[in-house]
């Protein structure tokens, strides 16, 4: 049976530390569209599931789904993309505070935003901030680097939003930043963990190499609910999803 925490990781936060930023529908949950596109499902979701998720979102609606295996969706939704990637655990990461490290909050979000446009880390909006601790490292006055907290099932805190402005890159920023975010789980008595896109190796050798360790197989799917009529195009949530961390 599959009932650790992890392995439904956003429901399991949403139902437990993350439910003040949840919507819920019966079985079916998202977070606030403002926070996060994932949404949430049982592992094994009936018709009466996939009619709550879409009941909750609204039509032509696109959600971002994340488990050990795939979910069957039925046929009036549309599939629009499916990533393989790793869920790995960082019980063995080395966690280390960084003093150039320093806690953003709603002040710094044009620049947090500005930053995820220009390196596309993964799905991230205006409220994502408010899932955990963001850091971020600055040059100049200047943010050029971030990392934080992403999904939250109990006793477990996925770090996310890694990424590193170009002109920055080979510094170890984002090392450093995923020791120090790793270093503010660890002081709420919780463990690091993480996800990357299978195809990602060079990420996943760091992560492994930090301490981390592949706990299982895990799938990304961006789905769209059916629709009475042809939406606007919305934005496309697999543009922000290949670079997972």
């Amino acid at each position: 049976m599959l009932d650790h925490p992890l392995d439904n990781p956003a429901s399991s936060a949403l139902a437990g530390p993350h439910a003040a930023l949840a919507e819920r529908n019966g079985r079916a949950g998202r977070y606030r569209p403002d926070v996060s596109p994932f949404a949430a499902l049982p592992l094994g979701p009936d018709e009466t599931d996939w009619a709550h998720l879409a009941a909750l979102v609204g039509e032509g609606a696109e959600v971002l789904l994340t488990g050990p295996a795939r979910r069957i969706p039925p046929p009036d939704w549309e599939q629009v993309m499916d990533l393989s990637g790793v869920q790995m655990d960082g019980s063995g990461l080395d966690v280390r505070p960084d003093p150039d490290a320093a806690v953003l909050g709603e002040a710094d979000v044009p620049e947090m935003l500005d930053l995820v446009a220009r390196t596309r880390p993964g799905p991230f909006r205006s409220g994502t901030r408010l899932m955990g601790t963001y850091l971020g490292i600055r040059r100049g006055g200047v943010l050029v680097a971030m990392a934080g907290e992403r999904m939250h099932p109990p006793g477990w805190s996925e770090i996310s939003a890694v990424c590193t402005d170009p002109a920055y890159r080979g510094q170890s920023l984002a090392t450093r930043l995923i020791r120090a975010v790793g270093a503010v789980i660890r002081e709420h008595g919780d463990v690091p963990f993480l996800h990357a896109a299978e195809h990602n190796t060079g990420a996943i050798r760091l992560y492994e190499h930090l301490g981390f360790e592949v706990r299982r197989k895990a799938t990304f799917t961006v789905l769209r609910t059916p629709s009475a009529t042809t939406p606007a195009p919305p934005e496309r949530l697999e543009s922000h999803v290949p670079v997972v961390g």
